[in-house]
């Protein structure tokens, strides 16, 4: 391992390879929520070295979270931390690096009361972080906003989220969901799947830019009628034309292996 210039952590940007250690189902979760990562780093949704997406590995009750102090850009299959849902830790890499415990009280309360949700992501953006800060939340002004009209949850900001008696109620407030604005704080969207927890994540914070960028032109909004919000709204639903996300992925993943042909940093799939 390479000392940090500080001193006070030890860090490899070449993770050993677990490949062999671990099961095929766990691998591919592995290898799939890297990728995650580094699409979320491509697409400018990080906070430095903060914020988390958890996936559940198939067939357990463990999930896999990143360590905290890495960037998302340096993150691999080998570098992801197996947890349980109380955020104790069940393998991590050898290195000095542990987790930040927001990440499982956030995370850890919703795989444990969403059995249908495998994947969960929790963004600091610009965007998400005004949109937050709006009382009048997500407003339905584009097609890609009018997705969430009637399918996004509000969570009421209570401080840095270390308290284990928040989780009920971020649980309460996201419902069925598949994502949730958390006042005053971010974004956070959830799923069936990798792919299709980030392609919401992609649309939730494409819609909140959006909205950004039209109430700063003060000018008079358009909004359009209840009735075509609710079908509009209900055609975008996962389940009712296809699974966002899916037929993306296989594109995202050649994005990012040409972004790796150019960069210092480990493949995702290492």
């Amino acid at each position: 391992m390479n000392d940090m210039s500080n001193g006070s952590k030890n860090y490899t940007a070449d993770f050993k390879s677990i490949r062999g250690q671990v099961s095929a189902e766990e691998w591919q979760t592995r290898v799939d929520l890297a990728a995650c990562y580094r699409l979320m780093d491509s697409y400018a949704m990080t906070d430095l070295i903060y914020n988390h997406i958890t996936a559940r590995i198939p067939g357990t009750e463990h999930l896999l979270i990143n360590l905290y102090g890495l960037l998302y850009k340096e993150i691999t299959a080998s570098s992801l931390v197996k947890i349980d849902v109380e955020g104790n830790i069940v393998w991590k890499p050898d290195t000095d690096y542990g987790l930040n415990k927001s990440g499982y009280v956030i995370h850890g309360a919703i795989h444990k009361a969403r059995h249908d949700v495998s994947c969960i992501i929790h963004t600091h953006t610009r965007a998400g972080m005004a949109i937050a800060a709006m009382k009048c939340g997500l407003l339905p002004l584009s097609q890609t906003s009018i997705r969430f009209e009637g399918h996004i949850g509000y969570h009421d900001y209570e401080g840095p989220a270390v308290d284990l008696a928040e989780r009920e109620r971020l649980v309460e407030d996201l419902g069925a969901h598949d994502a949730m604005v958390m006042r005053n704080h971010g974004l956070l969207t959830c799923g069936a799947t990798i792919q299709q927890a980030f392609n919401t994540m992609y649309q939730l914070e494409m819609s909140c830019r959006g909205q950004v960028d039209v109430m700063a032109a003060r000018t008079e909004l358009n909004l359009p009628g209840d009735n075509v919000l609710a079908h509009t709204a209900h055609l975008y639903q996962p389940g009712t034309r296809r699974p966002y996300g899916v037929l993306e992925w296989p594109a995202m993943l050649r994005l990012l292996a040409a972004e790796q042909k150019n960069s210092a940093y480990p493949a995702y799939w290492q």
